[in-house]
């Protein structure tokens, strides 16, 4: 019964409780109960099956689809998704090489910050970069917000250098891609590269055929100056004041998020597959 208000993109402003939503819960619960030999990598509550839901606009299909994707992704990618527990990628983190803004963008948008120049290739590889991307998308995306309008990601590819492409294997780059297309459940809104050198080409290459159209269209180059075509996409007033804002210090917010993904280490290690064996 919800598929006609579905194709109207209705479904996602209505409450959880609403009789369309819960309709749809219990067919997509319905789906994924009937799967022969399945185990679940988190319970099938009605919160998580709702992310699926919302990142496919109600589209059961597609949120079916979505959510065996997901499970598919966390059980062949244990170097990354196994052990979520942040000590893991702790001097990532102290390292301040991600940060989350304060403030959603005009779109109710998420906004996560990258800076690859923090990340030190010869400490952490491309795995534990990857893991403290899945880390956050996992405690965003239960954000009723998040799971209605997306995210959008801005990557300082200050400091890029040939140690960090040489961890981009097309392996690497085929999980990368799965994760932004068709293996998470949040909608990627955006993703912008600031700084971006000559040579990061060939590494962004190497991603680009895995990528839909759709995010393809989504991907912004800025180079380095990028002051002025960022704040078309961004206001000043929910930028960090190196990247021409009005908000905090990206040190600022980079430990501010540190400390809310430490203070969520017991439920990071509850969706560890580690801790399900």
């Amino acid at each position: 019964m919800w598929q006609g208000l579905a194709g109207a993109g209705r479904l996602n402003d209505l409450p959880d409780h609403s009789p369309w939503v819960r309709g749809a819960v219990a067919e997509l619960r319905r789906r994924a109960e009937a799967e022969p030999d399945q185990r679940w990598t988190q319970p099938l509550s009605d919160a998580f099956l709702l992310r699926f839901l919302r990142a496919r606009d109600f589209h059961m299909d597609l949120a079916w689809r979505l959510l065996k994707n997901y499970q598919k992704w966390r059980i062949e990618c244990p170097e990354i998704s196994a052990d979520l527990q942040p000590t893991s990628v702790l001097g990532l983190l102290h390292a301040g090489y991600h940060g989350v803004l304060r403030s959603r963008d005009p779109h109710g948008s998420r906004v996560l910050i990258y800076r690859i120049g923090q990340w030190d290739p010869n400490l952490f590889t491309s795995y534990d970069v990857f893991r403290v991307s899945l880390i956050t998308s996992e405690l965003i995306v239960k954000e009723i917000e998040t799971q209605r309008n997306g995210v959008k990601a801005i990557f300082d590819l200050q400091g890029w250098q040939f140690a960090h492409a040489f961890q981009i294997s097309p392996a690497v780059a085929k999980k990368i891609a799965a994760v932004l297309t068709d293996s998470f459940p949040l909608k990627v809104r955006g993703i912008h590269l600031i700084n971006e050198p000559l040579f990061f080409h060939p590494v962004f290459a190497l991603i680009k055929p895995f990528l839909t159209e759709k995010i393809k269209e989504r991907v912004h180059m800025h180079g380095s100056n990028y002051m002025q075509s960022l704040t078309e996409h961004f206001p000043a007033s929910i930028l960090p004041q190196e990247y021409g804002g009005e908000e905090v210090s990206i040190e600022e917010l980079a430990k501010e998020w540190t400390d809310f993904i430490m203070s969520s280490a017991d439920y990071l290690q509850s969706i560890s597959l580690v801790a399900q064996k």
